[in-house]
């Protein structure tokens, strides 16, 4: 009788928190930006076109109208969204928007999202 024993593959167990050290690693920092945005932008549908786009660039945050006249908010995300948004605020907005004049603070590191999507505040 012909009896070999097959050598077994070695299997490598990693901990999980080498797992999540790893995946961490993988993951793209957020950051934080408050915006004003100044010119023909109320009564424009200003606001639900800019949910939209952070919502496609999966951006989480709100924005709302001012007594100024101004939209002004707060959007997170990977900074390459964030330069994104920027530039469609500063640039393009709601079809029959004006924008005069966008005001960014500077990017923001920060550990967690504070917002679960992008809203529109009244």
């Amino acid at each position: 009788m012909d009896t070999k024993i097959k050598q077994s593959k070695k299997v490598e167990s990693k901990l999980p928190t080498e797992i999540l050290a790893k995946n961490m690693g993988s993951e793209k920092k957020i950051y934080s930006t408050m915006f004003e945005i100044f010119g023909r932008v109320q009564g424009v549908y200003f606001r639900k076109h800019t949910q939209i786009k952070a919502k496609q660039l999966g951006l989480n945050g709100w924005c709302m109208n001012t007594k100024e006249g101004t939209v002004k908010g707060i959007m997170e995300g990977p900074q390459d969204m964030i330069s994104e948004m920027r530039l469609w605020l500063q640039h393009k907005g709601s079809p029959r928007s004006i924008i005069e004049k966008a005001v960014f603070t500077p990017n923001e590191p920060i550990p967690t999202y504070n917002f679960n999507a992008f809203t529109i505040r009244r």
